[in-house]
Parts: structure tokens; C-alpha cells; sequence
């Protein structure tokens, strides 16, 4: 079956708006079947550096969301099976080794984001074939993964996520067993609302990333039949803006974090290592050369 054709291969990627500089593009596979564990370290002015070679379980589709004001974490994710161990990522951009998991064994890639300033929350997430959750795990100020939450919305994996206002967060779009654009706030003790209604082109693996220090995006993405590259902001209070005309080439399996406190980047997909700039307006910049190894399904974060 090809990546196309099956449902659980369309995953995203997350980010978040804030105080951090840095970011971080991990994991991920660079075939159908080939993951991998390698990283690549995003600089306060959105330069992406060479591969580092890996720690911890190669493994695609993970989740990522930073905590405790300036690290990141790894969570979840799929090869050959589902996991749920985690890594941490230092304040120096250093993922430590795997850590004993917790949750249900999940693909989380996108589905993360910080909450309450310096906390985080891993929710949603897909399982094999057509298998979606609406399950949560809060993330505490120290890097731990908390045990199920009973789930609140429309069970659906591959969506975006983000931070906003500092201390909230929302996940919009995904897949629910055809695209979607439903999305759910979370509140600043780590609550998730019910639906509201969507806006925007339905689609499923797309990228997100904080902007404004206060602000998002969530852009690229594939629809069920076509690959895209447009874009919706994300206001400081949540709200999803209507579609912004494409920038850069349509894609998907892509990623994106916040970098620059008030900038954000988004890269990578499906065999491919272009990124693209996003300004702190929430404008989506050209294509430019890629650094590191072209693969998808990473997860992402920012930190530091």
C-alpha cells in the first residue's frame, strides 16, 4: 500500500509560540519503512543545521512540545509497532535517552503543544489503519508524561497544534477518517473544549508553528486528493482565520516550530528538505535550500 493510499501514514507537525530562540527537527523517516532517530538544530535566526546523529528509538510520526520555560520533549510515535516511551531535550538541544513510557502507545506527530507558560500536553493521536483517539497526557513543568485523560472532541490524528497567547493552546484540522477542520482550544490548566466548528480547507498532515510571540500557523497539508500550500493564521485568542493563498511548494509530512521568540519555520516532507521563513507578521516566505537529510513524519519543537 502506498504512503497515499493509507490514511495512517498522514501525520503533522507541531510548534509553539513564546520565549524560546532555538528549535529542534527530530526523528521521522526518510522512506516507507526506513526511520530514524537523527535531529536537526534550528539557530535563533532560523538556520537549520546538518544532521546529529541520533539518541533514543528511531521511530516517525512523534510528538514534540516544549516545558519548563526552555526544553523540549519527544513522545510517541510508530515503526514497526506503536510506542509510548519519551526523550527529553536539554536547554542545549541534547536528547537524552529513552525514558520508560506512559499513556496510551500512540502516532502523535503534531499533536502536542505547551500550555500554562511552561507545561505541555500531548493530545488526540492515531493507531493502526483507520484507529483515532481523542485521549490526552498532560506534560508537567518537568519534562513527565501523565497517564490517560479521558478524551473531550472529535477523536482524529494528523492535525496541527500550537501555543497562543502564551499559555493556551489549540489543535485544528486532521484526520477523523476523511479531512477535517474541526478544531479544540486548551485552556491554561491544560483543559480541551469541545469542537468548534472549522474553517479553513479540510486537510490532515500539515505543519504548525507559534508566531508574534502570541500568535500561529498552520499551513501545507493534504486534503485526501491534493497536496496544498495554504495557509490559515491563528489569532491570540484561538480563533482560525480563513485560507491565505500558497506560498512554496505544496506539500505535506511536513513540520514547523517557533524560533526567534516571534518567528517561526517550516520544513522538510515528503522527501524533500526545503523550508520556508515565517515572519512575525505570519507571512509564509519563498522556498529556500534545505540542510540535512530530506525525510518526513519528524516532530518538532522549539526550546532554549
Amino acid at each position: 500500500m502506498s504512503i497515499l493510499s493509507n490514511p495512517f501514514f498522514f501525520t503533522p507537525a507541531a510548534g509553539a509560540a513564546g520565549k524560546n530562540t532555538r528549535g529542534i527537527f527530530a526523528y521521522g523517516q526518510t522512506a516507507v519503512t526506513d526511520p530514524v532517530s537523527f535531529s536537526n538544530l534550528v539557530s535563533d535566526s532560523g538556520v537549520v543545521a546538518s544532521d546529529v546523529t541520533g539518541v533514543g528509538t528511531a521511530r516517525r510520526h512523534p510528538g514534540a512540545l516544549p516545558y519548563g520555560d526552555d526544553k523540549a520533549i519527544y513522545a510517541f510515535g510508530y515503526d514497526s509497532g506503536f510506542f509510548n516511551v519519551s526523550n527529553l531535550v536539554s536547554n542545549d538541544g541534547v536528547i537524552a535517552s529513552d525514558t520508560t513510557g506512559v499513556g496510551t502507545a500512540r502516532a502523535m506527530q503534531g499533536m502536542g503543544c505547551g500550555y500554562g507558560e511552561d507545561k505541555g500536553i500531548f493530545a488526540f493521536g492515531q493507531g493502526g489503519g483507520t484507529t483515532v483517539y481523542n485521549i490526552s497526557n498532560l506534560v508537567s513543568n518537568s519534562g513527565v508524561v501523565a497517564t490517560d485523560t479521558a478524551g473531550v472532541g472529535t477523536a482524529r490524528g494528523s492535525g496541527g497544534s500550537l501555543t497562543y497567547d502564551t499559555d493556551k493552546g489549540i489543535v485544528a484540522f486532521g484526520y477523523t477518517g476523511s479531512a477535517t477542520n474541526l478544531s479544540n482550544l486548551i485552556s491554561s490548566s491544560g483543559v480541551v473544549a469541545s469542537d468548534t466548528s472549522g474553517v479553513g480547507t479540510s486537510r490532515y498532515a500539515l505543519a504548525s508553528c507559534g508566531y508574534g510571540e502570541d500568535k500561529g500557523l498552520m499551513a501545507f497539508g493534504y486534503t485526501g486528493s491534493a497536496t496544498t500550500n495554504l495557509s490559515n493564521l491563528i489569532s491570540s485568542s484561538g480563533v482560525v482565520a480563513s485560507d491565505t493563498a500558497g506560498v512554496g511548494t505544496a506539500r505535506f509530512y511536513v513540520t514547523g516550530c517557533t524560533y526567534g521568540t516571534d518567528k517561526g519555520i517550516i520544513a522538510f516532507g515528503v522527501t524533500t528538505n526545503i523550508k520556508n521563513l515565517i515572519s512575525n507578521s505570519g507571512v509564509v516566505a519563498a522556498d529556500a535550500a534545505g540542510v540535512g537529510t530530506a525525510s518526513y513524519h519528524r516532530g518538532s519543537s522549539s526550546f532554549a
